[in-house]
């Protein structure tokens, strides 16, 4: 498990950062990174479509790092699978019919890690990982932005140089502010979705994960920052002000930074912070 890892893309519209490091107690420990990162295209041209996907191992657990790559693994699978449905449907925004069939690669993803724990001879909450990821159509007429996950992290929009805490699931009877019908998000309501039209080999049904499925759709703006992250970020930029106004001004305008100045960025320390941190930052021209 590298100590860091940074990519980077750009397609269309938008530019894509990505880094995930390990975090001081980690190092000072010698524990390995529980965070992984995957960043896959699926598709060429204007029809590809991006997946960011991040996970993170359980905490004190001597297998988490290993528990967090497979969980991108297989979700990168799933998606590669479905690649062109999806696409197609981001396209033509159909929410009900991404909603319910990322929640079933979700959780069918999931479900290969308690099959994995069970081979290994651990109990499943020993070899479990949380999963947060983006979906981004390389078309530069689609402005639709798909995250979906299970677990905690943070889902933040840098618009006008304000960062908007936007994660579905903490409030989800609020929209970012905006005119009706211009920037409208769809909330986690808190239900299941039924079997949705993707992966369509049959497969015996999975146990449903234990946190609630998040889900949002963004339509995005020129000049906003979309910025999906682990905890080990999520939750200084929420309790420290000071690292809040620090990204907003590193980060605010349509120019995305370097892969070195948005590693940098990334693991600015705050005192009493120091987990893992894994981000991916998308810039909009």
């Amino acid at each position: 498990m590298p100590d860091t890892v940074v990519d980077g893309a750009r397609y269309g519209n938008w530019t894509l950062r990505s880094a995930s490091v390990r975090g001081d107690s980690a190092r000072y420990r010698g524990e390995p990174r529980r965070d992984a990162l995957l960043t896959a295209r699926f598709g060429t041209g204007e029809h590809a479509l991006v997946l960011v996907a991040m996970a993170t191992g359980a905490r004190a657990t001597p297998q988490a790092h290993l528990a967090a790559a497979e969980a991108c693994r297989w979700i990168g699978r799933a998606v590669g699978r479905s690649h062109r449905r999806l696409a197609e449907d981001i396209r033509a925004t159909r929410r009900t019919d991404l909603k319910a069939g990322l929640h079933r690669l979700t959780d069918r993803s999931l479900g290969r890690l308690r099959e994995s724990a069970a081979a290994r001879g651990v109990e499943p909450p020993e070899y479990t990982a949380t999963l947060r990821c983006l979906l981004l159509p390389a078309d530069p007429h689609c402005r639709a932005r798909v995250f979906f996950g299970v677990g905690d992290g943070g889902l933040f929009l840098l618009r006008d140089g304000t960062w908007r805490d936007i994660e579905p699931g903490a409030a989800p009877h609020e929209e970012a502010p905006g005119p009706p019908g211009d920037d409208r998000l769809t909330p986690d309501l808190g239900f299941p979705g039924p079997p949705g039209p993707y992966d369509p080999v049959p497969e015996p049904p999975t146990e449903p994960a234990r946190d609630p499925f998040r889900f949002r759709v963004s339509l995005a703006r020129p000049g906003d920052a979309l910025m999906m992250c682990t905890p080990g970020l999520a939750e200084p930029l929420r309790g420290e002000p000071a690292l809040s106004a620090y990204l907003s001004r590193r980060w605010s305008g349509r120019r995305a930074p370097g892969l070195a100045a948005f590693l940098a960025d990334a693991r600015v320390r705050v005192k009493g912070y120091a987990d893992d941190r894994t981000a991916a930052a998308l810039w909009e021209a």
